[in-house]
């Protein structure tokens, strides 16, 4: 990987802050400092320097749009529990279980815990802590949502 000075470390810095993409800070540093890093490469130096990648909300379906503009009384979620404060909340383990590329483990919005996993075929899998438990599908909805933008803030 290539040697960067403090200032293009700096510049770096101030492109994430900027919401820059992977993708944009790498084509930056080919074209304003004339290094060339694969895209792997860039990922690794925003992990070394610690940032973080603004992630960017995706725009919203019609019918999503519509189901937040109806009326309170319309959509009457279920209140959350003192446990889990009502939302999914998704976590990427640092060492994967030994049958699995990936794993981590999801708290949906009712305070229930499940472990899930994606195998080396890539097929996901989920085993719930409590024997019989099943999320809602808004939860199901909300975790693949949350694990898609886990995994890509992994890397993967």
């Amino acid at each position: 990987m290539a040697r960067l000075t403090p200032e293009q470390i700096s510049k770096v810095s101030a492109w994430v802050a900027d919401g820059a993409t992977l993708s944009q800070i790498q084509e930056r540093l080919s074209s304003q400092f004339e290094v060339s890093m694969t895209y792997m490469d860039v990922r690794f130096l925003v992990d070394d320097l610690n940032l973080a990648l603004i992630e960017k909300e995706e725009p919203k379906k019609p019918e999503e749009a519509a189901a937040e503009a109806a009326p309170a009384e319309a959509a009457a979620p279920a209140g959350p529990t003192a446990q889990g404060a009502g939302v999914v909340t998704v976590e990427v383990d640092t060492i994967a279980q030994p049958h699995a590329m990936v794993s981590g483990n999801v708290t949906f919005s009712d305070g229930e815990k499940a472990d899930w996993y994606i195998d080396h075929q890539g097929r996901p899998g989920m085993a719930a802590r409590t024997i019989g438990y099943r999320p809602t599908p808004q939860d199901i909805t909300d975790f693949q949502v949350k694990l898609d933008a886990a995994l890509r803030q992994a890397g993967y």
